[in-house]
Formats: structure tokens, C-alpha cells, sequence
């Protein structure tokens, strides 16, 4: 696989999750400005944790399987990058376009990160197993939970806009591969 394939991959995920997130803010307007960090930080960490549950059980009764939970990890690591930069909000104070002009800012500056880490790591994380990639997110969410009972007084540490960066792209590296080796429709339901 090549660092082109890999950026094609990455934008095709981007886009998966972008058309989500608009029909989303269509439903629900941009309900998540509402969130404070620690429930942002909460609401990964559910989902994070729901992924590695059903990775170690095989089996989901809700229906749903893994891939839609690291869908979700992208979208609201977004959210919390638009959320850092504005702080939150206790009402709706966002059109939808306004939203999605932060939403695209945001996932372009997620791809570039991952262009220039992936040419420095020649694209360890196609070795790497999905599972690896929950346990770094998990990693992440709890360095953000400790960050933020800091108040963010970290001594050598990246701020939480980078741990949700880094959520974003091994979350997308998780849709890639999921996709690549269609083990998410195995998971779910049993293969029903």
C-alpha cells in the first residue's frame, strides 16, 4: 500500500463521516455545543469502550458493530477540537453551515497531521492490529481525562487538541481497516 492509497482511503472515510455528521446537525442542529469537556471526554470514552467490549466478546446484542463506534470517535473528536477552540455553549448557538465550515477545517487539519506522521512512521499503523488502535484511543481519552483535572496545568505534555487529533486519525486507520478486511459485518449480529 502506498502513502497515496492511504490519503484516498483517509479522505474517503472523512467524507463517509462528514455526510453523517451534516444529516446529524440537519436532525439535531448543533445540539453538542452544549457539551462541557468532561462530557465530551465522556461520550469518546463510551464509545471507545463499547469498541473494546465487543472486540473482546465477539458479539453485539444492540445491532450495531464496531466500525460505526470509531465513525462516531471521528465526529466527536471534531466536535471537541470545535469545542476547545470556542469553548462551550448553553444554547445552540451555531448555524449548520457554520458547523460544518468548523467540521472541515478540523478533518483537514486531521489529514495533514496524518500525511506528515504517516511519511515519518512509513505506515506502521497498516502492521497494527484494530485492536491496538482502541487501546491508543483509550490511552488518549484518559490522558484527556487527566489533563483536564489538571485545568490543563500539564509540565511536558501535548494539550488536548493533540490527543483528540490523534483519536480522529487511529480512529479513521480503524474504518480502513475494518473496511479492508470486512471483520465488522462478522462481528455484528454473528454475521446476520
Amino acid at each position: 500500500m502506498t502513502g497515496t492509497n492511504t490519503e484516498q482511503q483517509f479522505r474517503g472515510v472523512m467524507a463517509e463521516c462528514r455526510a453523517l455528521f451534516e444529516k446529524k446537525l440537519h436532525d439535531y442542529g448543533a445540539s453538542w455545543r452544549i457539551l462541557r469537556p468532561s462530557s465530551l471526554t465522556d461520550q469518546l470514552l463510551i464509545k471507545a469502550k463499547r469498541i473494546r467490549s465487543l472486540e473482546v466478546k465477539r458479539e453485539s446484542k444492540v445491532g450495531e458493530g464496531i466500525r460505526p463506534e470509531f465513525v462516531a470517535l471521528i465526529n466527536y473528536g471534531i466536535v471537541g477540537l470545535v469545542q476547545l477552540e470556542l469553548g462551550f455553549s448553553d444554547t445552540v448557538d451555531m448555524s449548520p453551515e457554520v458547523a460544518m465550515t468548523h467540521y472541515d477545517r478540523h478533518a483537514q487539519e486531521a489529514l495533514e497531521l496524518m500525511l506528515r506522521k504517516n511519511h515519518d512512521y512509513d505506515e506502521a499503523w497498516r502492521s497494527m492490529r484494530v485492536s491496538s488502535y482502541t487501546d491508543f484511543i483509550l490511552t488518549k481519552i484518559q490522558r484527556v481525562k487527566e489533563i483536564e483535572d489538571l485545568c490543563g496545568a500539564t509540565l511536558v505534555s501535548e494539550g488536548i487538541d493533540s490527543n483528540y487529533m490523534d483519536i480522529i486519525n487511529y480512529a479513521v486507520f480503524g474504518v480502513i481497516k475494518l473496511t479492508e478486511n470486512g471483520e465488522d459485518a462478522a462481528l455484528v449480529g454473528g454475521g446476520s
